[in-house]
């Protein structure tokens, strides 16, 4: 779903801040981290020895965390409470290990119920509201489309129309019946729960839970760029994130954004631009719309959004990203949503796909929802871009 980019603040001395991609790495005095799927995450470049940063691999992605406090705090404690949390969720949530909670409920045949625990419940509590907002697009239930459509395995695999007609049967958020605060029923074999598009955001919930255990107030906290930011920097400055520009290859910086308040503010931004695949004048992408049992087919290629819960807004950035701008700005609307799209030029898409090295310039539209332009007026800045 977010890319990011911290420079890392204090004993590496001066500093240069870069954008890349999916990894940690440190060359001579210059620190690069990249994570994610959209959003670019930007501290000042200058020595702040107040303001500490730890980060390590999570869910296929990395973590990274960085804060300042006053009085002293041990951070490699702090480390390791937040390793071992993402291990324990890690077995709770992973759809890549047959030990989790969540595939041996996925295991279980119809009518079977299953204690997975208050966690498991509340996610898929969340995306039932999620879901029925949006008229069924979001949908956690569309983890065996994935595997039909060829997205696990890496081979785009175009089903017939029979074979989607039947696999549709399985489909819906109704099939899947919470029994209580603890235990969840599946009403069909077939159905199975696939939580990476909310998951994750819980993630960075229990990490924020954590930090805030420890005393700490003002920090920056991301997994695969998905994040929330507190407080300040020790300097009394703001915390400074970038919006990836949403197209294929090299990643460039699209918004620049200075976040004004203290209070928390969680930021996800999910994307079409770099999972998907082309096939004879045709762009598949990864989003799957559960009403259809295919990828989208809207031009939208990016929805960014500002949210007071991180796991709320992992649902919807996804839920909105499946609608695309035109049906997705009704539903911001209705919800009260900040959140913003990016639509790509269709006719520079059709291009790009039959001849891309003579494509043209990609044109960008952007749709923003008027709850995000009365956050531009009073929570953050949208700053220019240097040339």
């Amino acid at each position: 779903m977010v890319k990011a980019l911290m420079a890392r603040l204090g004993s590496l001395g001066k500093m240069r801040c870069f954008a890349a991609q999916l990894s940690c790495r440190f060359i001579s005095n210059s620190a690069r981290y990249f994570i994610g799927a959209g959003v670019l995450l930007l501290a000042a470049c200058q020595q702040a020895p107040l303001v500490q940063h730890f980060s390590g691999k999570a869910q296929g992605a990395s973590y990274n965390v960085s804060f300042w406090l006053e009085q002293h705090t041990d951070r490699a404690a702090l480390q390791r409470a937040i390793e071992e949390e993402l291990v324990r969720i890690d077995l709770l949530m992973s759809n890549y290990r047959d030990d989790s909670v969540i595939e041996q409920f996925n295991a279980l045949n119809a009518h079977a119920v299953m204690e997975v625990g208050t966690e498991i419940v509340e996610l898929v509590q969340i995306a039932k509201q999620i879901s029925a907002a949006t008229n069924g697009c979001y949908d956690l239930t569309i983890a065996s489309l994935f595997r039909l459509w060829g997205f696990r395995d890496a081979a785009l695999t175009v089903p017939e129309s029979a074979v989607l007609a039947a696999k549709r049967t399985d489909l819906g958020m109704q099939q899947i019946s919470i029994i209580n605060q603890t235990t969840l029923q599946k009403q069909t074999d077939a159905v199975r729960l696939d939580l990476s598009s909310i998951a994750q955001g819980y993630s960075v919930q229990r990490l924020v839970e954590i930090a805030r255990a420890n005393g700490i107030k003002n920090y920056l906290i991301e997994i695969g760029g998905e994040l929330e930011t507190a407080g300040h920097k020790p300097d009394g400055s703001n915390w400074r994130i970038g919006i990836e520009r949403p197209l294929p290859g090299n990643q460039r910086l699209h918004k620049l954004v200075q976040i004004n308040q203290n209070e928390p503010l969680a930021i996800m931004t999910s994307g079409t631009y770099r999972h998907y695949y082309d096939q004879n004048g045709i762009r598949y992408s990864h989003i799957l719309d559960a009403r259809t049992g295919a990828p989208v087919t809207h031009n939208t290629v990016s929805v960014t959004l500002f949210h007071d819960d991180l796991t709320e807004a992992d649902a919807w950035s996804t839920a909105l990203l499946c609608l695309g701008a035109t049906e997705g700005l009704k539903v911001a609307e209705q919800y009260n949503l900040a959140a913003f799209f990016i639509e790509q030029d269709e006719a520079v898409l059709q291009h790009d796909l039959k001849t891309p090295s003579q494509a043209p310039a990609m044109q960008l539209k952007e749709y923003p929802s008027l709850a995000l332009q009365q956050l531009v007026k009073e929570n953050i800045t949208f700053l220019p871009l240097q040339p």
